[in-house]
């Protein structure tokens, strides 16, 4: 879905209607600091001034303690430090003096990554920063995230940032045999009918971001039957590398409501006729075919909700099964 669309499908998912599939699984780099200071110095400030513990809720890490003059930040296990901009209280002139602090308490702490995330009200830290060594990580709406390594004799093995964009693809296939397409408003090819559906959002779930498409496009209401495809391309918007996720699904109703905004044309269309459509990419006949086989087969993907055992954290485990 295109970026004008957020506003809508934010208000959608306030409707009753909306059908979650969870209900229907139930039933189936790099520069050192200029000047150091020195081990007797820091642990003369470690004697005379009092230590703070700081909390804060970023996962896999633990409180860490600090002087009072060093930047507040939380210890992940890879031993590298966060420091969030909301929640220090300092002006661009004593910047400078902390960062410069910090750098030498977290150096002589053997302290690997340094995390800076900086918010727009802090802009002018980011040149101090950038002189100090940090680079640019990544960056959203209101927020970058500078980072600089610590270690000299270690080399930089930190990730790069989210690299991939995740789209889904919405297969509605009612009890007729019939397959809901769309063209949309701006398509790369015009009049071309593909399958509804849009980006992931973040924290969202590859399924409930399928119903949620197809819900926004179409009017369509629908529930979980399989996951069908994925396709894999890189080069695409923003240079990112592009995964589209096809997920076969049951429609709840069949009057379509179309989105004017984004959707030129709407129907349901009979799969004989979609499978030899002259505007139909022959990818998106093939994820028909396969979900096609699937059924003949007796096959499907499905999903389930787990929970990692030591995290703790949810996740969702995808498999093989057969129809139910």
């Amino acid at each position: 879905m295109l970026a004008t669309g957020i506003l809508a499908r934010r208000n959608f998912r306030n409707l009753p209607a909306f059908n979650s599939w969870r209900t229907v699984l139930r039933t189936a780099q790099k520069r050192p600091s200029s000047t150091a200071t020195s081990k007797t110095q820091l642990k003369v400030l470690e004697q005379h001034q009092p230590l703070r513990q700081v909390t804060r809720a970023y996962p896999a890490s633990k409180v860490m303690e600090t002087p009072e003059d060093v930047f507040r930040g939380l210890l992940d296990r890879f031993a590298g430090v966060t420091v969030d901009g909301r929640e220090e209280n300092v002006d661009k002139s004593s910047f400078r003096d902390k960062l410069k602090k910090s750098l030498d308490f977290w150096t002589l702490n053997k302290n690997r990554a340094i995390w800076f995330r900086v918010y727009k009200e802090q802009a002018d830290w980011v040149p101090i920063l950038a002189e100090n060594g940090f680079d640019f990580h990544h960056a959203r709406t209101g927020v970058v995230v500078m980072y600089r390594w610590l270690p000299e004799q270690e080399s930089n093995n930190l990730p790069t940032y989210a690299h991939t964009l995740m789209g889904v693809g919405g297969l509605v296939i009612n009890d007729k045999d019939e397959v809901l397409v769309v063209s949309d408003r701006y398509a790369m090819i015009p009049n071309s009918w593909k399958l509804p559906g849009g980006y992931v959002e973040p924290r969202e779930n590859l399924i409930d971001a399928a119903m949620r498409e197809v819900a926004e496009e179409t009017g369509i209401r629908t529930e979980f039957r399989s996951v069908v495809s994925l396709r894999h391309a890189h080069g695409g918007t923003f240079g990112c590398s592009d995964l589209y996720v096809v997920v076969a699904l049951k429609p709840l109703n069949l009057d379509f409501k179309r989105c004017e905004r984004e959707i030129a044309r709407l129907q349901w269309m009979p799969i004989a006729e979609y499978l030899q459509h002259p505007q139909v990419h022959e990818t998106n006949r093939q994820f028909v075919c396969t979900f096609l086989d699937y059924q003949k087969r007796g096959l499907t993907i499905t999903c389930r909700d787990d929970v990692h055992q030591v995290l703790k954290k949810k996740y969702n485990l995808y498999y093989v099964g057969r129809e139910q």
